[in-house]
């Protein structure tokens, strides 16, 4: 596994200029965090040879104020106070979990004002640590020496792998990603969109520094569930079908393309004659949705346009479309409701916005089989409905029906809107006239100023404010991040 590290923070409009070093699985960063770091200089370094002085975040307590120092080019930090008496103390913390954890990498050069003075500062302190793929934040904390109370920054990290909006999401992003299990977080298919999002980013970005997630994700999990990345959720089993396309797009390894047909194949097992065909919802589920049907589309249709003289998956797909478009999951104002009823009617559940997102990449993808304009003209009908929809877009910014808050960003519905703007993404570049990069700008620049913290993290209201993140909230962010850089 290895870290790369760019050189140039320029890198996103000149070849990327690497340093890539051996990072082992063990010990965790976490376990490292409060020994000495070693990476282009060792922890404890004088701040007096730092080549740059960037100061993001700072606080304030009983007068006094606490300020985070960075230089970017040594990716090392360091904490000062100001405006304070002798005796007051300033440190550094240092988490590698994105600020969720850091007892172990707390009170880094802790000092006191001395004599005679009215302001101190830390030494400095790596903030990643390289040889064990760490990635790192800090910030500084303070206090009155004639006072308990204690005042800490935010969190913030240097710019390298974090030099432009995406970049620096995909960093924060990949804060939560668990070695030890191979997952981002706890999920299980949320893990599966996260992993596109960061392979997307590699290919928008042009930063291969997290690309070691691909084949250590598919290693330790490829045993997991019912094997190959089945399980019973047959929406389940498409997003990770659709994230090894991904994965075999960008590193050409035929293990990641078998896969992703076993995926596919499973998937069809369970397509039934219920309500005339569709694939339903789980194994043990008879109940058609939206979300299964649009995955199986688009990953039908992927594989066709890279497995050399396949006529079964595009034959699958152009079942899958047939059927969807009469099946009554469109509504009238086109957009597409959760399911089907028993009946077999619409049953006029929430217009999900992922439901509205993944139906554009399946028909870009179909028609890239095909030819068959007709499949453009659809989905621009269904993404002209969801990205002019007031319900969808309160205020001119898309919102999730009833989007979660104080979640910790761990339910679905926080991954839903990434994949909209993925789909949509997808779907842009495919129509020559681009007719959605503006609506992806808006939506990325209001997520940007308004619900982004200062370590690049972004929460479920990209309206604003800023309230939590975590797994979901982080890589919906990326994915239109994404979906804007690429437009």
């Amino acid at each position: 596994m290895r870290l790369c590290l760019p050189r140039s923070r320029r890198a996103v409009i000149a070849p990327l200029l690497l340093v890539c070093l051996a990072a082992p699985l063990a010990p965790t960063p976490a376990e490292a965090a409060g020994g000495s770091i070693c990476n282009k200089y060792c922890d404890a370094r004088d701040p007096q040879y730092a080549t740059g002085d960037r100061s993001p975040v700072t606080a304030s307590i009983h007068s006094r104020t606490i300020s985070l120092h960075l230089s970017d080019d040594d990716v090392m930090g360091w904490a000062s106070i100001g405006n304070g008496s002798p005796g007051d103390e300033v440190w550094l913390d240092r988490s590698f979990d994105g600020g969720r954890t850091w007892s172990s990498g707390s009170k880094l050069g802790s000092t006191k004002i001395p004599q005679g003075a009215g302001g101190w500062r830390s030494q400095m302190y790596n903030v990643d640590d390289w040889a064990n793929a760490g990635i790192g934040a800090l910030r500084a904390c303070g206090k009155a020496g004639d006072r308990a109370e204690i005042a800490c920054t935010g969190w913030a990290r240097v710019d390298w792998n974090a030099w432009s909006r995406s970049t620096a999401a995909a960093t924060a992003l990949m804060m939560g990603y668990n070695k030890a299990t191979g997952r981002f977080a706890d999920g299980w298919w949320t893990s599966a969109t996260a992993l596109t999002s960061l392979i997307d980013n590699v290919r928008v970005s042009g930063m291969p520094s997290y690309t070691y997630a691909i084949s250590h994700t598919y290693d330790k999990l490829r045993g997991a569930e019912g094997g190959d990345f089945t399980n019973s959720y047959l929406d389940d089993t498409g997003w990770w079908g659709l994230a090894w396309v991904a994965a075999y797009d960008l590193t050409g390894e035929q293990r990641y393309l078998d896969t992703a047909r076993v995926d596919a194949d499973h998937m069809h097992d369970y397509w039934s004659s219920a309500c005339g065909g569709g694939v339903q919802w789980a194994t043990d589920k008879p109940y058609k949705n939206a979300i299964t049907n649009e995955l199986y589309l688009h990953l039908n249709a992927a594989l066709h346009n890279r497995i050399a003289g396949d006529t079964t998956y595009l034959r699958r797909a152009n079942d899958e479309w047939t059927w969807f478009k009469n099946s009554g999951l469109i509504n009238s104002g086109n957009l597409i409701n959760d399911g089907l009823t028993g009946a077999c009617a619409n049953n006029g559940d929430v217009t999900w916005t992922y439901n509205q997102g993944v139906i554009l990449a399946g028909l870009a993808e179909l028609h890239r089989a095909t030819g068959d304009n007709r499949l453009l003209d659809s989905a621009r009908t269904l993404a002209d409905a969801s990205t002019s929809s007031a319900y969808l877009n309160p205020g001119g910014t898309l919102h999730e029906p009833y989007e979660p808050d104080g979640t910790g960003c761990t339910s679905d519905g926080d991954s839903f809107k990434g994949a909209y703007a993925r789909g949509l993404g997808i779907l842009n570049k495919a129509l020559g006239d681009h007719p959605y990069s503006a609506y992806l700008d808006r939506q990325a620049d209001t997520a940007y100023t308004q619900d982004r913290n200062s370590l690049d993290q972004y929460g479920p209201h990209w309206a604003g404010r800023f309230t939590v993140s975590g797994n979901g909230c982080q890589h919906s962010a990326l994915d239109l991040l994404n979906a804007a850089a690429g437009s």
